[in-house]
């Protein structure tokens, strides 16, 4: 069977990688329980990283690269205020990929790693902030682009993510037990879901935290040197 014109091999080489990298964070995390046991937390937070921090590069080098590949599905990029809307959108995406529920100097293993069951700050708002970002990056750059590889691309982070969310909630569930069914009450995995229906509330003190200065700052910096990063990426061929 003869495949169109524009479904580019590019496309089926990010879905294979975007697999790859699932399997190998996703088959790490599942792993912990067994690897902390065995050779430690902090060995196991290295070799995780090491594991997982190339794929992402990888990843990520290979999207900017190929971003514009296949079928141009739509194109709004000079209608006026979508460039604000697509900067705003990944900015709150990334107030949710990387929240304040995270320890760097655990994430560095310079601290020992731990698994915590929180219910406070984001967690009040979903109980999968990283799914949420991703969606909502996925939605800022699949406007902002317009292409099926963007499409695909976005597909395949989503459906990592929605995986993500019961391979986590049943990895808290086994480790706490009925804590976890408690949390898994009061919080939601829809946005403000558990809000609304009054089973949480928002605790504003909680977000003015030093974490999310450094999302502030990470973003700002984010939005200087993202014409720089597409630069570098343009130079390494893959």
């Amino acid at each position: 069977m003869m495949l169109p014109g524009w479904l580019t091999l590019s496309h089926f080489v990010m879905l294979g990688l975007l697999l790859g990298f699932a399997i190998v964070h996703s088959g790490g995390a599942a792993l912990r329980p067994w690897a902390e046991k065995h050779i430690g937390c902090r060995l196991y937070r290295i070799l995780f990283a090491l594991a997982s921090l190339p794929l992402a590069v990888i990843l990520i080098v290979y999207f900017f690269n190929h971003r514009y590949d296949g079928l141009q599905l739509w194109n709004v990029q000079g209608v006026s205020g979508i460039a604000q809307l697509v900067w705003v959108l990944s900015a709150i995406s990334f107030f949710f990929l990387y929240p304040a529920t995270f320890n760097l100097l655990e994430i560095a293993a310079i601290q020992k790693p731990q698994v915590y069951l929180y219910e406070t700050g984001i967690i009040r708002i979903t109980r999968h902030p990283q799914m949420v970002g991703q969606v909502i990056w996925c939605i800022a750059h699949t406007l902002w682009l317009g292409t099926s590889f963007t499409l695909v691309t976005s597909v395949g982070l989503v459906l990592h993510h929605l995986f993500g969310v019961w391979h986590g909630d049943r990895r808290l569930s086994d480790r706490y037990g009925e804590a976890f069914e408690k949390v898994k009450q009061r919080t939601s995995i829809v946005p403000l879901a558990a809000v609304i229906d009054k089973r949480q509330s928002l605790v504003w003190q909680e977000f003015f935290r030093l974490s999310y200065v450094g999302i502030i700052i990470f973003v700002l910096l984010l939005w200087w040197s993202h014409p720089l990063l597409i630069q570098a990426t343009a130079r390494i061929k893959l």
